[in-house]
C-alpha cells in the first residue's frame, strides 16, 4: 500500500514539475502561428519578426517598390484584405495598419481571430515604441529591443555639429513638402538639417518662395528614386522645382524608408546626413 502511494506521489510531483517548466518556457514558444498581414506596413513587421513558416499570407503590396522588405516577400502567398478571403486562410493572428478598412477589426473579433493593430507613429519615439510592441506581440521581444538599440546607435552617430544647420526642402513625388509636426520633419532634424519649409504639416511645394530663396539641400522622396517617376501634374515636375533638383545637392530617400513608421527610417536619416555633410564640404 505504501509503495503504491509512493508511486502516485512521485507521478504527481513529476506532473507538477512539468507544468512549472511549461509555464516558465520562453515567450517565443507561445508565438502566434498562421499569421496573415493585411497591408504593406504590417508586412514589414511580420516579415521581420514572425517565423517564416508561420506566415500564411501577406498583402498584395508586399513585393512593391515601396515595401522595405520586398525581397523577403517574393515567394510568400498574398491575400486581398477582405474578411472572407482572410478567414478562408484560418489565421490565428492578423496584423494590420490600415488594410481591410475600419470595420475589419470588429469582424475578426466576432470570428474569434486575434488582431494586432499597428499605430501611426508621428515621432521617432513613437516608432521605437511600436517596434517593441509589435515585435513582442509576434513573440520576438528581445529581437525588437535589439533592433531599436541598433537604430538608436546609428541615429546617435549623426548628431549635428554644424552651425548654422543646412536648410533642407523635402519634396515628395506628389508635389508636397512637410513642415513641423510630421515624422519627416523629425527625420530631417535627426539628420542635422533645419527645415526650409516654414509652415507646419503637409503643404504644396512652395514654388513661389523658391523663385527668390533656395535651400541648401533637397530631400527627394521618389518611390523609384528618380524625379522622372513622378506624375506629370505634380508640382515636383514644375521647372522651378526641377531647377532645385538639378542644381542643389539632393538626398535621394526611398519611399520604402519613410512610407511606414519603422526601424528602417534610420536609412533615410543617414542618406540625408551624408548629403548634408557633402554639401557643407563643397562650400569650403
Amino acid at each position: 500500500m505504501r509503495a503504491g502511494l509512493s508511486v502516485l506521489l512521485s507521478l504527481f510531483l513529476f506532473g507538477c514539475s512539468e507544468a512549472e517548466e511549461a509555464s516558465s518556457a520562453p515567450e517565443a514558444a507561445h508565438a502566434p502561428r498562421r499569421i496573415v498581414s493585411l497591408d504593406y506596413c504590417a508586412d514589414q513587421y511580420v516579415l521581420q519578426f514572425a517565423e517564416r513558416e508561420d506566415i500564411v499570407a501577406l498583402s498584395p503590396d508586399a513585393d512593391k517598390s515601396f515595401s522595405y522588405l520586398r525581397a523577403e516577400a517574393s515567394d510568400i502567398a498574398q491575400v486581398r484584405p477582405r474578411s472572407a478571403d482572410v478567414l478562408a486562410l484560418e489565421p490565428d493572428l492578423v496584423v494590420r495598419s490600415y488594410g481591410g478598412g475600419p470595420q475589419i477589426g470588429s469582424f475578426l473579433e466576432r470570428a474569434g481571430v486575434e488582431l494586432v493593430q499597428i499605430g501611426y507613429p508621428g515621432t521617432i519615439a513613437e516608432v521605437r515604441g511600436e517596434v517593441i510592441r509589435i515585435g513582442s506581440a509576434l513573440g520576438k521581444a528581445d529581437e525588437a529591443t535589439t533592433l531599436v538599440a541598433d537604430m538608436d546607435a546609428r541615429l546617435a552617430r549623426l548628431k549635428a555639429t554644424k552651425n548654422p544647420l543646412p536648410k533642407a526642402l523635402y519634396m515628395a513625388e506628389g508635389g508636397v513638402t512637410s513642415g513641423k509636426g510630421s515624422l519627416v520633419h523629425e527625420l530631417m532634424v535627426a539628420a542635422g538639417l533645419s527645415n526650409f519649409q516654414d509652415r507646419a504639416g503637409w503643404n504644396p511645394i512652395p514654388l513661389e518662395r523658391l523663385v527668390y530663396e533656395r535651400p541648401d539641400v533637397v530631400v527627394a522622396s521618389f518611390f523609384e528614386n528618380e524625379a522622372g517617376s513622378t506624375h506629370s501634374w505634380s508640382a515636383a515636375r514644375h521647372t522651378i522645382a526641377q531647377k532645385q533638383l538639378s542644381e542643389l545637392p539632393v538626398a535621394k530617400v526611398e519611399g520604402a524608408w519613410t512610407a511606414c513608421g519603422g526601424w528602417f527610417l534610420v536609412e533615410a536619416v543617414e542618406a540625408m546626413a551624408n548629403t548634408a555633410g557633402a554639401a557643407k564640404a563643397d562650400e569650403k
